[in-house]
């Protein structure tokens, strides 16, 4: 019996083996053709907001690093593709772009659910993307210039608050336009900036502040607004507070009922994923496979943690395969609970 006990495992160890020899071999040929075909190419890497925001230096930051990982070193080239709060450059990857890798994307995080809710100009599947990864969370806040009369969230549920925001998509749009719903506060929306406006309306007094942004975001394009202590936040999104605003209030520390707690869960999602990367549709595995491990070999690479210190960015990486699971959950929620997060974070319908 022992010496049959002895065969079985010696069995079991080599068919181990076996199958690891051939998962190294197939991922050695995967990489191997992934050089040759990203050798000596141009790969162009869409940003889908305006030059000076947010996700315009959260994406310039992974294209500095983002090559030196991929097989074949190939050229990323960043390009802005602006419009409609990211619904034009996200469009354009899904159903325009070349779907043979040598084009990538960065999107909003709104973006995810918004089929969800029924944007008819929403013209793709979040759960059919090739996603790359996302370099952090990216939990919303609400602040205001040091010399606005708003001193609290319980300030702004009293009086009007002046917000700016690009477009009436977005979390700088329906960010306060959800609060306003949930916890009764006065935002006014002052639609039609630029990304850059946004801020100079702020800074000017054209606004009282912007609702709708993360930390992380002021932390990698407005730093100095942190430092001289220009603003003060007010509010803040996400399950726990961010560790730089300890004492910033919780949003769902002001809402009870339970439905709205669970469509605030499914909200949550695009919070959670935060600043995600993406192949369109249909791109060979081999090459997803090869994005993917080298967005998170970026991810523990000295030099790019060296840029995020710089920009007081705290990278908190999800993998792909992770952003993949969590939108499928997300588009499986229950009707009653996906018809209260659209009645929250309503889409726009119209085309």
């Amino acid at each position: 019996m022992r010496a049959c006990g002895t065969t079985r495992q010696y069995g079991l160890l080599l068919t181990l083996a076996l199958l690891a020899g051939a998962s190294a071999a197939t991922s050695a040929a995967q990489a191997q053709s992934a050089r040759d075909f990203y050798k000596d190419k141009n790969v162009r890497f869409i940003i889908p907001s305006g030059a000076g925001g947010g996700y315009d230096a959260y994406g310039r930051l992974l294209a500095r690093h983002l090559a030196n990982h991929i097989p074949g070193n190939p050229h990323l080239i960043v390009e802005n593709m602006p419009g409609a709060s990211g619904l034009t450059g996200t469009n354009w990857l899904y159903n325009v772009a070349p779907k043979d890798g040598t084009v990538m994307a960065a999107t909003y995080n709104t973006l995810l659910t918004e089929p969800l809710f029924g944007n008819t100009r929403a013209k793709y599947d979040p759960v059919k993307f090739e996603w790359i990864g996302s370099i952090t969370t990216q939990y919303n806040s609400c602040m205001v210039w040091h010399t606005s009369p708003i001193k609290t969230i319980e300030d702004a549920m009293k009086q009007e608050v002046k917000v700016s925001t690009t477009g009436m998509t977005g979390n700088s749009a329906q960010t306060p336009g959800m609060l306003n719903m949930l916890i009764g506060t006065k935002f006014k929306l002052i639609a039609g900036y630029t990304t850059t406006g946004m801020r100079l309306a702020v800074e000017q007094g054209e606004v009282d502040g912007i609702c709708g942004f993360s930390y992380d975001t002021y932390a990698a394009s407005d730093p100095e607004w942190l430092k001289d202590n220009k603003i003060r936040f007010i509010l803040q999104t996400g399950n726990k507070p961010v560790k730089e605003l300890p004492d910033v209030p919780l949003l769902i520390n002001y809402v009870k009922d339970p439905k709205e707690l669970a469509a605030l869960k499914v909200l949550g999602v695009n919070e959670e994923i935060g600043r995600p990367f993406m192949f369109p549709p249909g791109v060979p595995a081999y090459l997803v496979t090869a994005l993917r491990t080298a967005f998170m070999e970026t991810m523990k690479d000295p030099k790019f943690l060296a840029d995020c210190e710089k920009m007081h960015i705290d990278p908190d990486p999800m993998t792909g395969e992770d952003i993949q699971k969590m939108l499928k959950e997300a588009y499986s929620a229950p009707k009653n609970v996906v018809a209260e997060a659209a009645r929250l974070w309503p889409p726009t319908t119209t085309d």
